[in-house]
């Protein structure tokens, strides 16, 4: 049996969850939307950067797209800095009975504990009106932090705290919007972006922490943020913008669950543009990791280097698009609902082997 699907957008993650889900021998690729006139008509082959055509031309008539009743919709529209229409759509998809796995809105791989009732029930009524299921993930937040640490955990006698980490040089990740806008690099260092200002970080990272929490049976009292920033010391380029010596160019966050004082789980982002800065703060194993630490009896350290023609970033947003993809199948025979990562079974890369 093939599974018919819909790519929703064509974006950094869009364009690797189109050849994701064209290697999938399980999976039928019957639809892509895009946002812009520029890529309607376009063949999906050609979107993917693949050197072949595959037949399935890109459109921007969103109804036809839902019309065709596929039994799930890849979307990795951009979400950062329009939420709440992406969690409409969401819930028109789900109305319709489609499923859908998703790379955004992040809170909701586990919004419960993050987002009120009230937030999270329209998506619950959405998902059972329709019969459907939504899934959220990718790599962070996604299975660099939940089914990779959880793993780990299985093999301990003792667990007193758990660390999730990524660091990571981003000089090479091409989202100008993220980098510079959302996080705020080349802006002043008093200058707050969107991505620092209060309850944004427990907001996006707090899921990581809940569901940790939630699968390790712990009890915390709070969840809290924490950032520190650092100039550039002299000029970069990052693409095709300048970073002005002075400006913002190194950023590290922690997002921490707390249990009677001690910060238990921890969510924690290194993000340089240039490998020399901040020499004190953690370093990567290679040009960039997700490390998993989990410190009782015993301990462990996990870092998990990544790398798509040499470049860690783009190896990033393959495993993003991969995980969604991987995941259609047991996301369709699923129950309908808002599922998070421990809902589903372990997912493998399943006829992927040459």
């Amino acid at each position: 049996m093939k599974y018919r699907v819909v790519q929703w957008s064509t974006g950094n993650v869009g364009r690797r969850t189109l050849r994701s889900i064209i290697a999938r021998p399980e999976l039928e690729l019957v639809g892509v939307w895009v946002s812009s006139d520029a890529k309607a008509g376009k063949d999906a082959g050609e979107l993917a950067g693949l050197d072949r055509e595959i037949g399935v031309t890109a459109t921007t008539d969103a109804q036809a797209l839902i019309a065709l009743k596929p039994d799930c919709i890849v979307h990795t529209a951009m979400a950062d800095d329009r939420l709440m229409e992406a969690v409409e759509d969401l819930k028109m998809f789900l109305r319709a009975g489609i499923n859908v796995v998703s790379s955004s809105p992040v809170f909701l791989q586990f919004p419960y504990g993050t987002l009120p009732d009230e937030a999270i029930d329209p998506i619950i009524e959405a998902a059972t009106e329709g019969g459907a299921s939504l899934w959220v993930n990718g790599i962070d937040p996604g299975w660099a932090n939940d089914w990779l640490p959880l793993l780990l955990s299985s093999g301990s006698e003792r667990i007193d705290a758990v660390i999730c980490s990524e660091i990571m040089d981003y000089s090479t990740y091409d989202n100008p919007k993220v980098l510079f806008d959302i996080m705020g690099f080349g802006s002043a260092l008093d200058d707050l972006p969107m991505l620092l200002q209060p309850g944004i970080l427990t907001l996006a990272w707090g899921s990581v922490i809940r569901q940790l929490a939630s699968a390790l049976d712990i009890e915390l009292d709070t969840v809290t943020q924490h950032f520190e920033r650092l100039p550039a010391t002299e000029e970069l380029t990052v693409g095709t913008r300048t970073i002005a010596p002075g400006t913002a160019a190194a950023l590290r966050f922690q997002v921490h669950g707390v249990r009677a004082g001690r910060e238990i789980l921890t969510l924690e982002h290194v993000t340089r543009l240039h490998p020399d800065l901040a020499p004190h703060w953690p370093q990567p194993a290679g040009k960039g990791c997700y490390r998993v630490e989990i410190k009782g009896e015993p301990d462990y350290l996990l870092d998990l280097q990544l790398y798509s023609n040499g470049d860690h970033a783009e190896a990033g947003v393959v495993g993003t698009a991969a995980r969604l993809v991987s995941a259609i199948p047991a996301l369709v025979q699923a129950r309908p609902g808002l599922l998070t990562a421990t809902d589903l079974p372990l997912t493998t890369g399943r006829g992927l082997v040459s």
